[in-house]
C-alpha cells in the first residue's frame, strides 16, 4: 500500500511540474514576443528626430506640430520602456498603446502638412527616412500580432482546469494584449512624397 501511494504522489508531482513548465514556456514566448516589439518601435521612435530635423528647414512656421511628434516620440519611449522592464504589465502594455497611438496621430499630422510643401516633398533624405518608417511600422504591426498570438496561448494555458489552479499557486498574473484604441489609429500613416 505504501509503494502504491508514492507512487501516486510522484505521478501528481510529475503533473504538477509538467503544468509549470508549460506556464513558464508560455510566459517566456509572450516576453520573447515583446522584445520583438521593443527592437521595432525602437528602431521607430530612432528614426522620428532625424524626420523632424529634415522637415525643421521647411516647416519653420510649423513649430507646434514639430513639438508635438518630439513630445509625443518621448512619451512613446518612456512607455515602451516601462513596458518592456515587465510586458505582463497590463498598466504598462496599456500606457505603451496610448503613447504609441498620439505618436501616430502626431506622425500623421506631420505627414500631412508636410504635402504642402513640394520642396520637402522632393527631399531625398526625407523621402528615405519616410520609406523606412513605413517599413518598419509594417515590422511593429506583424510583432504586434505575433506578441497578441502568444498573450492569446499564455492566458489561455493559464486559465484551463487544472493549469489555473496551479498559475494561482505561483503567481502567473495574465498577461496584457497590446491594442491599438481605434480603426484609425491602426492605419499605417499614409507617406507620399512622390511627383
Amino acid at each position: 500500500m505504501g509503494w502504491i501511494l508514492l507512487a501516486l504522489i510522484v505521478v501528481l508531482a510529475v503533473f504538477a511540474i509538467g503544468i509549470y513548465n508549460r506556464l513558464v514556456t508560455a510566459r517566456n514566448a509572450y516576453k520573447n514576443a515583446f522584445a520583438q516589439i521593443d527592437v521595432q518601435l525602437t528602431r521607430r521612435h530612432d528614426l522620428i528626430p532625424n524626420l523632424v530635423e529634415v522637415a525643421k528647414g521647411y516647416l519653420q512656421h510649423e513649430r507646434g506640430t514639430l513639438e508635438a511628434v518630439i513630445s509625443a516620440r518621448y512619451a512613446a519611449v518612456t512607455g515602451l520602456k516601462a513596458a518592456a522592464s515587465n510586458p505582463g504589465d497590463p498598466a504598462a502594455v496599456q500606457q505603451l498603446a496610448g503613447a504609441e497611438n498620439q505618436l501616430t496621430g502626431a506622425l500623421g499630422r506631420l505627414f500631412a502638412l508636410a504635402e504642402a510643401y513640394p520642396d520637402l516633398k522632393a527631399n531625398t533624405t526625407m523621402m528615405q527616412l519616410s520609406e523606412e518608417l513605413t517599413s518598419t511600422e509594417n515590422k511593429v504591426a506583424f510583432a504586434r500580432q505575433a506578441y497578441n498570438d502568444s498573450v492569446m496561448s499564455y492566458n489561455n494555458t493559464r486559465e484551463v482546469f487544472p493549469n489555473n489552479v496551479f498559475a494561482g499557486m505561483f503567481s502567473f498574473q495574465p498577461a496584457q494584449l497590446l491594442e491599438i484604441e481605434s480603426v484609425e489609429k491602426r492605419a499605417v500613416p499614409k507617406v507620399s512624397f512622390g511627383a
